[in-house]
């Protein structure tokens, strides 16, 4: 049988909410809820709702990017104090794209204790529900609107040679997959699910190219993740391989890195790689 946890006094919790099927919410978290102090939540209405469908009756408090700057030092003498607070944003897990950081980074300083809840994630979600690769990705939030930025990391999505995964707003969807495929990653595999966890959750599947035609002239409905397959490594001639292990090595990597190093960085068969390695 399992047994709880105590935590000490002066607990900061980081608590996971659904984001969607209201069925996410763990019984661990359901206490965390309950035990805290108070609960710092990114919309007090929302998370309002809730806690009333769990008849939790925790205080609430307002924390969010409008106001996490000022509120930190005070929680964090709280918290000092004694107070066990429970930070939760709308949906999902905390500081993935929320509020949250600053409090965590403050916390940890002040040597108070923080403790994880863990729970539904749409970042997760969305990954192993692609079918894409998810031994290895990359997460990079919401894709900046315009600018430098925006063509800076969706050039970073298009090189990159593991699985991204973004957010992005419904009604920009479109127009981020054709930037993707102008970029270079229209031939690329990738997934756009919505609704995670929710009645009309679904998978839509195909090239970067195929779901940028699709979404281009209508939006999907609800909350977006778009997953994307990595680009494929550029196979060197064997001559190339065998000075690029020599190098390696040369650098100290032990044969096993350099396969490594030679199969995810040069796209070398696995064989090539093993042998080249321990020439």
């Amino acid at each position: 049988m399992a047994h709880s946890v105590v935590e000490p006094a002066g607990t900061l919790y980081i608590v996971s909410t659904p984001i969607g099927n209201l069925g996410d919410l763990s019984a661990r978290a359901q206490e965390a809820l309950r035990s805290a102090d108070t609960i710092l939540a990114e919309d007090t209405r929302h998370t309002r709702a809730l806690l009333t469908h769990f008849d939790i009756h925790t205080p609430l408090e307002s924390y969010h990017e409008h106001n996490e700057a000022a509120s930190t030092p005070g929680l964090v003498g709280r918290l000092q104090l004694g107070a066990r607070l429970a930070l939760v944003s709308d949906a999902g897990t905390p500081l993935l794209s929320d509020p949250g950081a600053r409090l965590v980074q403050a916390a940890t300083a002040a040597g108070v204790a923080v403790v994880p809840v863990p729970g539904a994630s749409a970042l997760l979600a969305a990954l192993v529900g692609s079918a894409l690769p998810a031994d290895r990705f990359t997460f990079f939030g919401f894709v900046p609107r315009k600018g430098p930025e925006r063509r800076e990391v969706l050039g970073a999505v298009a090189a990159l040679r593991h699985t991204a995964v973004l957010y992005e707003a419904p009604s920009r969807v479109g127009d981020t997959l054709a930037d993707l495929a102008s970029a270079g990653a229209g031939g690329r595999s990738a997934v756009v699910a919505r609704e995670l966890t929710k009645q009309f959750e679904e998978f839509c599947r195909g090239t970067v190219q195929d779901l940028a035609a699709r979404f281009a002239d209508e939006a999907p409905r609800g909350e977006v993740v778009i997953v994307v397959q990595g680009a494929e490594a550029p196979i060197r001639d064997e001559d190339a391989l065998r000075a690029r292990a020599a190098a390696l090595r040369a650098e100290g990597l032990s044969a096993r890195d350099v396969v490594r190093v030679l199969m995810e960085d040069d796209g070398a068969p696995r064989n090539l790689a093993y042998r080249l390695a321990h020439d």
